[in-house]
């Protein structure tokens, strides 16, 4: 602990550095202050049992959006339009050519794509904002019209824009990636209430009594310790696969001969696998909360009670599992890692340059991301089974730590380059 002040107490030395900290803090106050900010013509707490029948999925857009959703405020899309603008530009970034050329041209390339992303960003959020406004129900002040289609819409929006612009200006003025640091606060601020929340129970006995009690809450936090350790674990944890390179006499020179490795993260796909699986597992049941609640139907009671049905839990792991081979095999092409190699003379030990390093570079992904898929299936269905089994929302146990710990460590490293640079000892070492 007492080195890790050390670090501190050198990182606030550095001018440059204690002002991008400065500004972080400042772009992040102002979010968290828009997330305060009503809508016009939107009533608060009718829109708040709209939410709080619209499930699950509802619930966990709410905990990305540090409770601006719930409180129909003007961030209550929050910057989910951004993401998924940018997981679709990937996509196609693989499919379209003239996409994957741009991709590989350099800044001005990503300049561009960047650009086409913000587009894409504009679109889907007056899409969502749409969809939105025509399932609020009696939530607008007067009635739907025209005034007030226009008035939600922009407002709902324009909200999305300036976070994405808001977290722009971080990502080139402060600290970390702006998008993720917008989403880590936004979990960060219903920490307080989440121990609120507990605290409450722990008073009505739902914990247990007396000594029972104090021992639930000490064992639920002994879980989120347990899953922050096997998240960042797991989080910085890679397969090296060495690679040689041939020696070779250019002129006089000599070229080569160096060995080093090719890293392949065992988490590769990140979070996005588990956003994909419940955004499309928890369509259905949304859809049932805002235009069927009070339907008597079988099939609408079945889907709206599935969340609570043990199959459901394990659907969710299968999709997450696709998902994280797929996301990781688009991310990831083994062959054309393979051609780079042969191209530049480089070879892994024992294994022949060409189709057999690519079939093996595949191998050796295949058991990783198997390894990387399980564990985020296990994070995903653990907030899920623990509510089945004890009736308590744990949501700090499962996505949201997920995240949390993949934005701090990705911020430690940027704070440890900008130390190194300036010959400081990081956090690191």
């Amino acid at each position: 602990m007492g080195g890790m002040l050390e670090v501190l107490r050198n990182a606030w030395k550095i001018p440059d550095l204690r002002k991008k900290i400065f500004f972080t803090i400042g772009m992040l106050a102002v979010y968290r202050l828009g997330c305060f900010i009503p809508v016009p013509f939107l009533d608060p707490e009718a829109f708040r049992q709209l939410v709080e029948s619209g499930g699950q999925l509802f619930a966990f857009v709410d905990v990305m959006t540090g409770g601006a959703f719930r409180n129909a405020t003007i961030f209550a899309m929050s910057i989910t339009p951004y993401i998924n603008a940018s997981i679709i530009l990937n996509l196609l970034t693989v499919a379209i050519p003239k996409l994957e050329q741009l991709a590989k041209e350099g800044e001005e390339g990503r300049k561009i794509i960047a650009q086409y992303t913000r587009y894409a960003t504009i679109i889907l959020a007056i899409l969502e904002a749409t969809g939105l406004y025509f399932s609020l129900g009696n939530a607008v002040i007067g009635g739907k019209n025209v005034l007030n289609y226009f008035t939600i819409i922009m407002t709902f929006t324009a909200g999305t824009a300036f976070l994405m612009w808001l977290g722009e200006q971080i990502t080139e003025k402060g600290i970390g990636n702006g998008i993720s640091m917008i989403i880590f606060a936004s979990i960060v601020s219903r920490g307080p209430s989440g121990a609120i929340s507990m605290y409450q129970l722990y008073i009505a006995g739902q914990l247990g009594e007396g000594i029972m009690g104090i021992l639930a809450i000490l064992g639920i936090i002994a879980l989120f310790v347990a899953v922050i350790a096997a998240v960042v674990w797991v989080e910085a944890a890679e397969r090296r696969i060495p690679v040689q390179y041939a020696k070779r006499v250019v002129g006089r020179k000599m070229y080569g001969g160096q060995s080093t490795h090719i890293p392949l993260k065992v988490n590769m796909a990140g979070v996005i696998p588990i956003i994909f699986a419940m955004s499309l597992l928890m369509f259905p049941s949304t859809l049932i909360g805002f235009f069927a609640a009070n339907s008597t139907s079988r099939f609408v009671t079945w889907f709206k009670d599935w969340p609570k049905h043990f199959t459901y839990p394990i659907f969710y792991a299968l999709l997450v599992l696709g998902f994280t081979f797929f996301y990781s095999v688009i991310q990831f092409n083994p062959v054309e890692i393979a051609n780079n190699m042969k191209k530049n003379g480089g070879f892994i030990p024992g294994i022949r340059p060409g189709r057999p390093t690519s079939d093996y570079i595949s191998k050796v992904m295949n058991r990783i991301t198997w390894f990387g898929a399980l564990f985020l299936a296990v994070i995903a269905i653990m907030p899920i089974v623990l509510q089945q089994i004890t009736g308590i929302n744990v949501w700090f146990a499962g996505t949201s730590v997920l995240i949390l710990v993949g934005v701090a460590l990705e911020t430690v490293k940027q704070i440890e380059s900008q130390m190194l640079m300036r010959h400081y000892k990081g956090f690191l070492e």
